[in-house]
């Protein structure tokens, strides 16, 4: 940074200066910790007196143990995300798959445990683009997370999830088994340069629009780009100009490209190994069964809780943690 000519190609600087920040994030974060860590063991002493407040420093360090020992092991597992995009913003895709006003009202319902998992842990949502069933839930959705981790974290949730009630859509209240698909991308931002031929493209504009025919806008700002070689395509309406749509759709659009790509690459090498990729990745990742008995099973790595509420209120960290650690352990 003191060359002369570091600030002569802005973006390499500015990328030079997000990688300074993340490596020196580890050791703050340690010095922090290990503050706490002393401040835990003069309330430990504190409640070993024989004072009035004993019992009240002693609910205090059994508190802040419990949170300490939280903090530390999702730390522990931040070093676990060594891929090159873990550290990067995450964009996240839900599609509503067979069912109806069924799977859509599970995509509304997924769009929001994430959206609480996400605030739970800091991190900022947009929602950039949604398309309303016409009765109830979302066909789709594509909303970013922005924060330190976030791609390392909610890349674990890609697949498809599967639900399990007594729909609140059938009359007769019948048992219905419906699913959902979740495909995580890294948020390339301007950082990572996909090359993507512009006659490969499709671009289509349209007014952005809701249920009950209430349009954000009476221009046609939204956008939906198409790479005809893959198929994939990328939407936005989240802003009011078409400029902007554009760009944010090109960028989920290059980022879904780039996974896309590092599949194949990957299938290539697995090829080469003769390895076989395990049956359940990209398919049934995770069951959520609310009737006739209370249960989320993750399929990849066994884990299961009771809590269904708890889990669609954001609580991921038991299957995102163990699928990480799973991930480490066979790597």
């Amino acid at each position: 940074m003191a060359r002369p000519d570091f600030w002569d190609d802005q973006a390499r600087a500015q990328r030079t200066i997000a990688d300074l920040g993340r490596v020196k994030r580890v050791p703050d974060r340690l010095d922090a910790l290990q503050a706490r860590a002393d401040d835990l063991a003069i309330t430990v002493e504190l409640s070993q007196d024989e004072g009035d407040e004993a019992e009240h420093f002693a609910a205090e360090a059994e508190a802040t143990a419990g949170a300490l020992a939280a903090e530390l092991e999702r730390f522990r597992l931040e070093t676990l995300l060594q891929g090159e995009y873990d550290h990067r913003n995450a964009l996240i895709i839900l599609h509503s798959g067979a069912g109806g006003i069924e799977a859509q009202d599970w995509v509304e319902m997924l769009l929001r445990m994430y959206t609480r998992w996400a605030q739970n842990h800091g991190y900022q949502v947009e929602l950039l683009d949604s398309l309303e069933g016409e009765e109830a839930g979302l066909k789709n959705a594509t909303f970013a997370v922005r924060g330190d981790n976030a791609y390392g974290f909610l890349r674990t949730e890609r697949g498809v999830h599967r639900l399990v009630r007594m729909s609140p859509f059938d009359a007769q209240n019948r048992r219905h088994t419906t699913f959902a698909s979740v495909d995580v991308a890294p948020d390339l931002e301007t950082e990572v340069e996909v090359e993507v031929d512009p006659e490969e493209l499709r671009i289509d504009t349209y007014r952005a629009g809701g249920r009950g025919g209430q349009h954000v806008n009476k221009t046609e700002s939204a956008v939906r780009i198409t790479h005809l070689p893959t198929g994939l395509v990328a939407t936005c309406q989240s802003e009011r100009s078409q400029h902007a749509n554009r760009e944010t759709a090109m960028r989920i659009l290059k980022s879904r490209i780039l996974k896309v790509r590092e599949q194949e690459r990957r299938d290539q090498v697995a090829a080469i190994k003769g390895e076989q990729r395990e049956a359940a990745w990209g398919n049934q990742l995770r069951s959520y069964v609310f009737q006739p008995y209370s249960l989320v099973k993750d399929h990849r790595t066994g884990i299961e809780i009771g809590n269904v509420q708890g889990v669609m209120d954001g609580d991921l960290d038991p299957f995102i943690f163990a699928y990480l650690k799973q991930e480490r352990s066979v790597g």
